[in-house]
């Protein structure tokens, strides 16, 4: 039986142009895939990610009985609505990224809760961008609850390109030995799993009501949000992005953001040269203008 070709073989196979591998993979195929991940995500893959882009999308040439890349991506060019569009969305979610966990990057949670108590005694509109698994949005959850206290009027919108994580996210399910969380944390926010479901925990409903989970593409034309937020998260998301698609995510969100709202950014990001819109604020956040 044939098997993937490892990260490794495959990229010494594309880069001697050498056939071993169970489908042909062309240096031209990997041209394709960058073009078509850049406008329908605004991802932009450098040289170095031949091996990443053969691996993740061998399973959907399986699935889809295609034989070849090339045959894969022309199906894709010429296919959009109905299972076209299903088998888009598999696309993107093959090539994104999700690296996640609860707490990660903690400053930022400590500079929420002297945020929200700043806010506290009126409606709060939180955007989590980028929610992968949902950690990130779950420990926004939390570190509300221990600010403001359960019955906070706090909305949490998570949004996500990736469909897979996102029901993940929903579910709320995780290794009981997760990091980032105290046995404090543990105990307040989730429910330990019994039986079958030991080893797992469960986030608390009260928790699980605070936040919307909705599929949402950077790249879309509309962005309809209702009302303006008071504070967003988008980490760790602009690295994927040239500087133009950057640009253009950046003056979109804020659009969306009322007037000296907060934006909370990765810490390898630095959007100093859009002074127009944001001030730097404090360690990766930056002040909507």
């Amino acid at each position: 039986m044939n098997t993937v070709a490892s990260p490794s073989r495959a990229t010494e196979a594309f880069a001697t142009g050498r056939a071993d591998q169970e489908f042909p993979f062309e240096k031209a195929d990997f041209e394709r895939v960058r073009t078509l991940i850049y406008q329908r995500a605004g991802i932009s893959l450098h040289e170095g990610k031949q091996a990443m882009v053969y691996s993740r999308l061998c399973r959907r040439l399986r699935e889809t009985g295609h034989t070849s890349f090339s045959s894969y991506l022309q199906w894709l060019e010429q296919h959009s609505g109905g299972s076209g569009d299903v088998e888009w969305q598999e696309f993107i979610n093959c090539l994104t990224t999700n690296l996640t966990s609860f707490f990660r990057e903690a400053h930022h949670f400590e500079a929420l809760a002297t945020d929200l108590r700043e806010r506290a005694g009126r409606p709060l509109r939180i955007w989590c961008n980028a929610t992968s698994t949902g950690e990130e949005p779950y420990t926004i959850a939390m570190t509300v609850a221990e600010t403001l206290g359960n019955g906070a009027n706090v909305k949490i919108t998570a949004t996500d390109i990736d469909t897979k994580v996102l029901d993940t996210a929903r579910r709320g399910v995780y290794d009981a030995n997760a990091r980032g969380l105290s046995p404090e944390r543990l105990k307040r926010h989730f429910m330990r799993g019994t039986g079958q479901n030991a080893g797992l925990m469960r986030v608390k409903p009260e928790l699980a009501r605070m936040i919307e989970f909705k599929t949402f593409n950077l790249m879309s034309i509309t962005w309809q949000f209702g009302e303006p937020f008071d504070l967003v998260f988008c980490r760790n998301v602009m690295i994927y992005f040239d500087a133009p698609t950057q640009r253009r995510v950046l003056e979109r969100t804020h659009a969306v953001m009322r007037p000296g709202s907060l934006l909370y950014v990765g810490h390898s990001e630095n959007f100093s040269e859009s002074r127009d819109l944001f001030r730097l604020r404090g360690k990766t956040i930056y002040e909507r203008l």
